[in-house]
């Protein structure tokens, strides 16, 4: 360990379950005001609950998407999840805009709205809020189980996670608060097949990628837990296939890069404490943004889901 890792009262894991473990802060009203004329308009019951939950400090100061995008999770989760008498309904999308950058070193509210409960789904749309200003807006769906029609996208072949290099392997020995934080900070463990691109561009311009990832230590079994930490993780490397594409690295000083949306469905239960094998692959880029897609399959070739997620990514000449 450098001089430049700071020690920290929690491990990653703990830490990563602490920012998940939402506190609820009561409800607010929703004012919608309209014609008089017009039919009174209905936004699941009029009322937001709200929920507080602390951000991860990162080296640059701004929030870490996945961590929003992972307590957008859990805030909606938990108003599905209390209502009496009703089996449980695992979730089964999100789509969710990134609309500002949050201050990491301040706490996050989150307004979730109860949208539907129908016989089978129910919708919710979760505002994540600092400083009085929506930072990102997420609507999300949970379903009943169900059977049905079944079949799947074929697993890739890639080496076990076991015989690539971790982030600490590569970057663990620089003495910068990044490479300390991508080395010794983060939950997720990650291992590129096709090799990072923390300092270097890869060595082929191609536009997809393969990672492993899981979180380091066992989780507990709540299935709501281990799809907010799916969707945290998601979030680090989708898009890296756009900087592959063009020969770029992280630490390239040109690079201005920032997500804008992302979407995620999850088809089956996923285990984040599990390798799982995430293909990643960039069919476009244009205008100043980057999409990429990823598949997420278990250590078994089960598909969990599948990512979406456009970013900005500019290069400053």
């Amino acid at each position: 360990m450098t001089s430049a890792q700071s020690p920290s009262p929690l491990d990653p894991v703990d830490d990563l379950l602490e920012t998940l473990d939402l506190q609820p802060i009561g409800q607010a009203r929703i004012r919608v005001d309209s014609p008089e004329a017009d039919e009174p308009v209905a936004l699941g019951d009029n009322a937001a609950d709200l929920f507080v939950g602390r951000s991860q400090p990162q080296p640059h100061g701004r929030v870490f998407g996945g961590q929003v995008l992972a307590q957008c999770v859990i805030a909606a989760g938990r108003t599905v999840a209390d209502q009496p008498g009703q089996p449980a309904r695992p979730i089964h999308s999100l789509h969710g805009y990134f609309l500002r950058a949050g201050d990491s070193s301040e706490p996050i509210r989150f307004a979730v709205e109860r949208l539907r409960d129908g016989g089978s789904f129910s919708a919710r749309r979760v505002h994540a809020l600092q400083h009085g200003q929506v930072i990102m807006s997420m609507i999300l769906s949970f379903q009943l189980p169900a059977d049905g029609l079944d079949h799947q996208a074929t697993m890739p072949a890639a080496p076990s996670p076991d015989r690539l290099r971790t982030a600490a392997d590569e970057v663990g020995d620089i003495d910068h608060p990044m490479a300390q934080h991508w080395a010794y900070r983060r939950a997720v463990d990650i291992r590129h097949v096709e090799g990072p691109l923390y300092l270097e561009p890869g060595a082929q311009a191609a536009a997809q990628q393969n990672i492993w990832m899981r979180v380091t230590e066992r989780l507990p079994d709540d299935p709501l837990l281990h799809a907010a930490v799916l969707a945290y993780g998601s979030d680090y490397t989708l898009l890296e296939s756009v900087l592959r594409r063009h020969r770029l690295s992280w630490a390239d000083p040109r690079i201005r890069a920032a997500s804008l949306d992302h979407a995620m469905w999850f088809h089956r239960p996923p285990r984040a404490d599990d390798w799982v094998l995430y293909q990643q692959e960039s069919p476009s880029a244009s205008g100043g943004r980057g999409l990429g897609i990823g598949k997420m399959f278990a250590a078994d070739g089960t598909l969990v889901a599948t990512v979406a997620q456009e970013g900005m990514v500019r290069v400053k000449e």
